[in-house]
């Protein structure tokens, strides 16, 4: 390939990234991109990732880009504002554990989380970014409280502008124990 070639084709993969770029970030809130190939590639075991078919993830339409200052970044926002009620996601949580018929049915071995959380623009009640995450998984660092901590890195670096919110939004929903590994653990 010629070096004018090479230049051509650079140019064309340059152009591609930065149009779907442009395209999530002002992309209304409806289900969160999933990009298939990441998802058969993930990092880890699947009993620590949701059914994709069954919660892909949402995003809340109330917060984009443009409005983090105002909303997630800010010192005055809290996801108290969003969250909703226990007992909507107590009865959600019923009700998937019972559809998905897990091995372990007790409710209280499971955290009701949004796959695409509130403080990274999640949807607060969309079913699609709700799930019962098992506090035990098959690896140690696998459970809840583990993508707890990734949900704090994405936030911060949203808020230091390291990352656009739809980027971070995208790397959760694919592959939340991607990040934890390459980056917070």
């Amino acid at each position: 390939m010629s070096r004018s070639s090479r230049r051509v084709a650079l140019a064309v993969v340059l152009a591609a990234a930065l149009i779907a770029t442009y395209y999530l970030s002002r992309k209304s809130n409806s289900t969160a991109p999933n990009d298939v190939s990441s998802i058969a590639g993930r990092l880890g075991p699947q009993d620590i990732y949701p059914d994709a078919s069954a919660t892909p993830g949402a995003t809340n339409p109330e917060i984009t880009q443009a409005n983090i200052a105002e909303t997630i970044c800010s010192p005055h926002w809290s996801t108290k504002r969003v969250r909703p009620p226990q007992q909507y996601t107590s009865q959600l949580k019923r009700e998937q554990l019972d559809q998905r018929q897990r091995a372990d049915e007790d409710p209280r071995d499971y955290e009701e989380d949004h796959l695409i959380p509130l403080e990274l623009g999640g949807n607060p009640r969309d079913p699609k970014n709700l799930w019962p995450e098992p506090y035990a998984t098959s690896i140690p660092e696998g459970g809840a409280r583990f993508k707890d901590r990734v949900e704090n890195y994405l936030h911060d670096q949203i808020c230091a502008g390291n990352i656009s919110l739809a980027v971070a939004q995208q790397r959760i929903a694919n592959d939340w124990y991607r990040v934890y590994v390459t980056s917070v653990r």
